[in-house]
């Protein structure tokens, strides 16, 4: 029955993707990545997220930086000047600033969060001083995750402290990112420590919130593997959505790259488990960088796909169980001359401090209207002018 299903699946695809008409997508399909630019002060938070907003992204996925969040694991080592900006979470000095400005400027917007809760603090981490080494053990990760639920969940203290804001509370969190890359996680193999992690991670988050969600890290590549080795590990229990980075050259083969995924998944009986594609890019680096993906573009290229994923995406969601896309990213710098991500962004964040929109920008802000059926919208990520 499993193999009828994937057959019927594959061939519905192949119908699916040459249809002409613009599929609708529903609240919250289109996210966007929020980095670099925007969390270093480099550029208005605040004005951008109405920019998104107005543009048709309803999502954002932000990195919360548990380093930042929890430095260090006393008071004993908190200077008494800065003792006021932490509150104390268990004996545990947590910096709530960088996170609250998010959520709080997000909500403003009516724009729901997704936090990629990611990067161990030295008191916490295996390898002092690498920021991709794994947590030393999963307690006080999954203690930072309570902490986070009862910050920016249902019953969060962020919302009771700020009753003017629009209610938005966090249900969905990544735990970490692509441990399948030594830039994320410095020691591999990877599964068992993260499927270790993704269990104490679950747990707490159901203790926290029942209504939670444990969303797996975003893996790239080849992704339908990462899936294998985790459910082969035991994994299946300890997450309610799978997240993948199908980075590709042809667009056409984003929906293949989740089909191969949804394959290990029927295997391991999970098929139902919805996908967010936390991840999705084309850089336009082609011919600027010495490192090569394979799928760097130019700007009109970069533009081209930005359109056609989204519209293919919506195209094959409902088939694929597709309930979130995060195109990777708003702003980048457009500089460097060996990591193509450095171009991925929808506009260059300029020397001089100014923004040029893309070529791509106004294809991909203009495509995810169309597919909300909406003519414009305010700086409201809720609103519709049809």
């Amino acid at each position: 029955m499993a193999k009828l299903r994937l057959a019927l699946l594959l061939t519905a695809l192949s119908l699916a993707l040459p249809a002409a008409a613009a599929a609708r997508v529903p609240q919250g399909f289109i996210g966007m990545n929020v980095d670099g630019p925007l969390l270093t002060g480099q550029v208005n938070l605040d004005a951008q997220l109405g920019v998104m907003a107005r543009s048709g992204v309803e999502s954002v996925r932000v990195p919360f930086y548990w380093s930042q969040a929890q430095p260090v694991s006393s008071f004993i080592y908190i200077d008494s000047a800065d003792a006021p900006r932490y509150a104390n979470v268990n004996g545990i000095p947590t910096n709530w600033g960088p996170t609250d400005q998010i959520v709080g400027l997000a909500a403003k917007h009516r724009i729901s969060v997704l936090p990629n809760v990611q990067q161990a603090p030295g008191w916490a981490s295996r390898h002092p001083g690498n920021p991709a080494s794994p947590p030393l053990g999963t307690a006080p990760y999954a203690n930072f995750l309570t902490a986070l639920v009862q910050r920016y969940g249902p019953k969060g203290s962020f919302w009771k402290a700020n009753p003017n804001l629009p209610k938005l509370p966090i249900r969905d969190w990544q735990i970490w990112n692509e441990p399948d890359s030594t830039k994320y996680w410095s020691d591999q193999p990877w599964v068992t420590d993260y499927t270790a992690l993704l269990k104490a991670s679950h747990r707490a988050l159901k203790k926290a919130d029942s209504g939670s969600r444990a969303v797996l890290a975003g893996f790239p590549s080849r992704s339908w593997v990462s899936l294998a080795r985790l459910y082969a590990a035991g994994a299946r229990r300890y997450f309610d959505v799978a997240a993948v980075h199908p980075f590709s050259l042809p667009v056409a083969n984003i929906p293949r790259i989740l089909v191969q995924d949804r394959r290990v998944m029927t295997r391991y009986h999970d098929d139902k488990k919805p996908f967010f594609i936390t991840e999705t890019s084309w850089p336009s680096a082609k011919g600027k960088t010495s490192t090569k993906y394979g799928f760097e573009v130019t700007q009109a290229g970069q533009a081209a796909k930005a359109k056609k994923v989204l519209k293919t995406l919506a195209k094959v969601r409902t088939l694929l169980n597709v309930e979130r896309v995060y195109w990777y990213s708003w702003i980048s710098l457009d500089t460097s001359t060996d990591a193509p991500f450095d171009y991925a962004g929808l506009q260059r964040l300029m020397p001089n401090g100014a923004l040029v929109r893309k070529p791509a920008f106004s294809a991909f802000t203009g495509t995810a209207l169309k597919l909300e059926g909406c003519r414009s919208k305010t700086s409201s990520a809720t609103s519709c002018r049809r």
